[in-house]
C-alpha cells in the first residue's frame, strides 16, 4: 500500500473520529443545559413555595396579633372605636402590605430562576451548535486530506512519469552516440 494512501485513510479516520466525538459532546452538552435548566425551573417552584409559606405564617402571625388586640380590648370594657379600632386598621394593612411584599419578592425570584433557566437551555444549544461545527469541520479536513493525498499521488505519478521519459530520452542519446562511433 502505498503511503499517500495509508496518510488519507489515516486522515478519514482521525476526521471521523473527530466528527462522532463533536456529536456526542453536541447532544452531551444539550443534556447537561437541560438538566441544568430543570433544576433552576425546581429551584423556582420550591422559591414559590417557601414565599407562599412565609406569607401563611406572616397572616397567622397578624391573626393572632388582632385576636389579642380584640381580647385585650374587650377585656378592659372599652369599645371597639377610635384608637383601638385604629390600631387594628394598622395591624390589618400592615399585614396585607407585608404580604404584598412577600408575593412581590416572590415574583422576583420565580422570574430570575425561570430567566436563568432559559438562558442555560440556550448557553446549551449554542455550545451544541458549536461541537456541530466542530463535526462538520472534521469532516471536511478529511475531505480536504484526501484530495491532497490524491494530488500528491497525481503529482508523483506525473513526476514518475518525466523521469522515465527523461531517461529514455538518454538512453537513446546514448544509444545513437554509442553507433556513431
Amino acid at each position: 500500500m502505498e503511503a499517500t494512501t495509508i496518510m488519507a485513510a489515516a486522515t478519514v479516520a482521525q476526521s471521523v473520529m473527530g466528527f462522532k466525538g463533536n456529536r456526542q459532546a453536541a447532544r452531551q452538552a444539550q443534556r447537561v443545559a437541560e438538566y441544568n435548566a430543570q433544576v433552576q425551573e425546581n429551584e423556582a417552584i420550591l422559591l414559590r413555595r417557601a414565599r407562599r409559606d412565609q406569607e401563611v405564617s406572616l397572616r397567622q402571625q397578624s391573626d393572632r396579633l388582632q385576636n389579642v388586640q380584640r381580647v385585650s380590648t374587650a377585656k378592659s370594657g372599652i369599645q371597639m372605636s377610635g384608637s383601638p379600632l385604629q390600631a387594628l386598621a394598622d395591624t390589618y394593612f400592615n399585614t396585607e402590605r407585608d404580604a404584598q411584599r412577600i408575593q412581590y419578592a416572590a415574583s422576583l425570584e420565580a422570574t430570575r430562576a425561570e430567566s436563568s433557566a432559559a438562558m442555560t437551555r440556550i448557553a446549551g444549544k449554542a455550545q451544541a451548535a458549536s461541537y456541530n461545527t466542530a463535526a462538520i469541520g472534521s469532516l471536511l479536513t478529511a475531505a480536504s486530506g484526501v484530495a491532497s493525498a490524491k494530488q500528491q499521488q497525481q503529482i508523483l505519478g506525473q513526476r514518475q512519469a518525466m523521469f522515465d521519459l527523461q531517461q529514455s530520452a538518454y538512453q537513446a542519446q546514448l544509444a545513437q552516440y554509442g553507433t556513431m562511433e
